[in-house]
């Protein structure tokens, strides 16, 4: 998903879309891309939309040998609109990612574990003290998720990564209208997890790098050269 925005880097990052940031010379994304090739990943799908024209003229449609394609947001969708406009016509269980923040999942392992539990949707999850930034998430002893809400008070508390291994029939008679503006968060995970969509999350202790804000995109120029 690389179609928002960016309003809150835009005091740093002022000249193209967040995921195409600058950090040690390569845009963001290429990061994200090389990190996810070397996990076994073959195809890309990216939504675009503000400043979508860097992206595209900058992978056009391969980059390392992998097939990039692009859904463009002609106006605002909001990270649910963007999903379901680039998965609508994926059949078979898809990788979600956010172009701005860089989570070391290992894909066999997440995959492993949403076969498992023979989930509809797997979320990555990392402990934080700032979970109501990244969006709180609570799971029982079976690693279920029941509730899908931030948490502002909780200390080392549990996280959402932005990394989401998805079965596609999760969202059939969703009522979800491709081409609408949603929130992942806000709109449609809690709904489907209310509809009794089979959710869970799986605790990672891995690097987390997120460029959303000024801080953390300059405090990302050091750890990802240390990567």
């Amino acid at each position: 998903m690389a179609g928002g925005l960016g309003t809150r880097l835009r005091s740093v990052v002022f000249d193209v879309p967040k995921p195409m940031a600058n950090v040690l010379g390569r845009p963001f994304l290429e990061y994200l891309m090389d990190y996810w090739i070397a996990q076994g990943v073959s195809k890309f799908i990216v939504s675009v939309g503000y400043k979508r024209e860097l992206i595209i003229a900058h992978f056009a449609n391969s980059y390392r040998g992998i097939t990039v394609t692009y859904v463009e947001e002609t106006h605002p969708l909001g990270t649910g609109g963007g999903m379901l406009l680039a998965s609508q016509n994926l059949k078979t269980p898809f990788l979600l990612l956010n172009g701005d923040s860089f989570f070391k999942v290992e894909l066999h392992k997440l995959i492993e574990f949403h076969k498992n539990k023979d989930s509809d949707w797997t979320l990555s999850l990392f402990r934080t003290n700032e979970s109501d930034r990244y969006g709180g998430v609570e799971i029982d002893q079976n690693s279920q998720i029941h509730t899908f809400r931030s948490v502002k008070s909780d200390t080392n508390a549990l996280a959402n990564g932005g990394v989401y291994y998805i079965n596609p029939k999760v969202l059939s008679n969703s009522n979800f209208i491709s081409g609408n503006s949603y929130s992942l968060e806000v709109d449609i995970v809690p709904k489907l997890i209310e509809k009794k969509r089979k959710f869970f999350g799986m605790e990672i202790d891995a690097q987390f790098i997120d460029i959303g804000v000024p801080k953390d995109y300059l405090e990302a120029q050091s750890l990802l050269k240390l990567s």
